[in-house]
């Protein structure tokens, strides 16, 4: 799909996110000179021909007092990562859930989770409880504590300051 100037002007406006307005698809809109209708429909056109994947809220966990996070990582049996995955993924106090490949010799790890909390000893204390409700005591892992924030952002597909593309003229 090739897209047009008036859908990379609408990527670009929204890549940052989106206005704390009461009604901010209508400023994005403004913005690009055209209506809130045409927003909402451009987004639901990229949506459904895969050109924009997922809308999702990038959360500042840090400002909001969880500011002991970890990373734990597991070496899972190939053959359970989807099910331990499930499990883990399903608990309130992780907040992602994914796999990656092993990394060996020195890297084992296949399955990762985010844990948030306000203090480490409430992380390990999640963490003790998701390890006995679901018997992970024979599965190798690591915790590792967050020591530095980086900046939060998601995926970056115009360049920075792009202006939008005038309105499109109409067709009669």
């Amino acid at each position: 799909m090739v897209l047009s100037d008036a859908d990379r002007a609408l990527i670009a406006a929204v890549q940052d996110g989106l206005p704390l307005v009461a009604h901010p698809y209508a400023a994005v809109a403004a913005l690009l000179g055209t209506t809130e209708q045409d927003v909402l429909g451009r987004m639901a056109r990229l949506q459904q021909q895969g050109m924009i994947k997922r809308l999702g809220v990038v959360v500042r966990h840090r400002a909001l007092g969880y500011t002991a996070n970890a990373m734990v990582v597991w070496d899972v049996p190939d053959d359970r990562v989807e099910e331990i995955g499930a499990l883990l993924s399903g608990e309130p106090c992780v907040t992602l859930c994914y796999q990656r490949p092993r990394r060996p010799p020195r890297w084992p790890y296949n399955l990762f989770c985010m844990i948030h909390g306000r203090t480490r000893a409430g992380v390990r204390r999640c963490l003790e409880g998701m390890i006995v409700t679901h018997c992970l005591q024979q599965i190798p892992h690591e915790v590792l504590f967050s020591t530095r924030a980086f900046k939060q952002c998601g995926a970056r597909y115009a360049a920075t300051g792009a202006q939008p593309a005038p309105r499109e003229a109409a067709h009669g």
